[in-house]
């Protein structure tokens, strides 16, 4: 039988997602939204499409009936709103918060066994609100942020050298954000590390761009933000879990004591399959690498307590 995924919002991170499942024939999707006729409108124009591009997978868009996402096996979640101009930190966190609780809470009810893969930001923060509202053990919570910024870094790696992508190889640890963690040590082209390649200066150089990825987009688009990577970097996740391929990848996971971190979604290497984070890997790190990624963390949990602080 066809595996089943659900896309939660049909913007274009969502619609993208959708597109790329069906188009790899993972599974019939499921594509919801609140909008009247968006999610619809949008199946439709993929499912004319699967002519073209060769591809049976059924697609539906559904507004508000969660009932159609029923024993999905994977849920992307990449509702939420963008931070819009005049308004503060707080309020995002607070309007985000709430559209995750109540967009897992139905989703819990009707796909008690699924994979959930959390899109929306501030990530690493709805990753938590995902997690305690579902129920759902901690492999089966996760989020996408390392492969997309391990994915903005192996494009510029192969830019910078003149080589395939395919060649590349990054680790980028940490939250979703400024306080992200590139590891140039374990990043490799044709198994070379990087730091064997190219000098000091210029992996700094790629490092700062790999930081300011999104901003970077978000700067020349002037509306919008990237959705083409973080579409492919969720359907990657979706991918080796539907195919119980024990993939690893840089996702973020609820941590309990591992790297040091309790109590916490961060990025780190996770082994994906069937049952969603089959193992966390712990790599070594030297003392600065560590150091960063406490930094991130205490960015992640001072992001966790605003929001324990905003429900009070």
């Amino acid at each position: 039988m066809r595996k089943k995924a659900t896309v939660i919002g049909a913007g274009n991170v969502g619609a993208t997602a959708a597109m790329r499942l069906a188009e790899k024939e993972l599974a019939d999707v499921v594509l919801l939204d609140v909008l009247e006729g968006v999610p619809a409108g949008k199946a439709l124009d993929l499912t004319e499409a699967a002519p073209i591009e060769k591809h049976d997978a059924k697609i539906i868009g559904v507004t508000g009936d969660y009932a159609q996402a029923r024993d999905s096996d994977i849920v992307i979640i990449t509702a939420g709103i963008p931070r819009k101009p005049g308004m503060s930190r707080d309020d995002l966190l607070s309007t985000n918060m709430g559209i995750m609780s109540s967009v897992t809470r139905e989703v819990a009810a009707v796909a008690p066994e699924a994979v959930l893969i959390i899109v929306s930001n501030p990530l690493d923060a709805m990753c938590h609100v995902a997690y305690e509202v579902s129920g759902f053990p901690r492999n089966r919570v996760m989020g996408m942020a390392g492969v997309l910024d391990s994915a903005r870094f192996r494009a510029f790696i192969a830019m910078e050298l003149g080589v395939s992508v395919e060649n590349t190889h990054a680790f980028v640890l940490g939250g979703h954000g400024d306080t992200m963690v590139p590891l140039p040590r374990y990043s490799t082209v044709a198994g070379i590390p990087i730091t064997e390649l190219m000098s000091k200066e210029r992996i700094d150089a790629l490092v700062e761009r790999t930081r300011n990825g999104g901003a970077e987009i978000v700067g020349l688009l002037k509306t919008g933000s990237a959705y083409y990577a973080p579409a492919s970097a969720a359907v990657e996740m979706a991918e080796a879990i539907l195919k119980d391929k024990n993939k690893i990848l840089p996702c973020a996971a609820f941590l309990d004591g591992e790297y040091g971190i309790k109590d916490l979604f961060i990025g780190v290497p996770v082994k994906l399959g069937e049952n969603g984070v089959e193992e966390i890997v712990e790599i070594q790190l030297t003392d600065s690498e560590k150091e960063a990624l406490e930094h991130s963390a205490d960015a992640v949990r001072k992001l966790v307590e605003d929001m324990e602080r905003l429900k009070s």
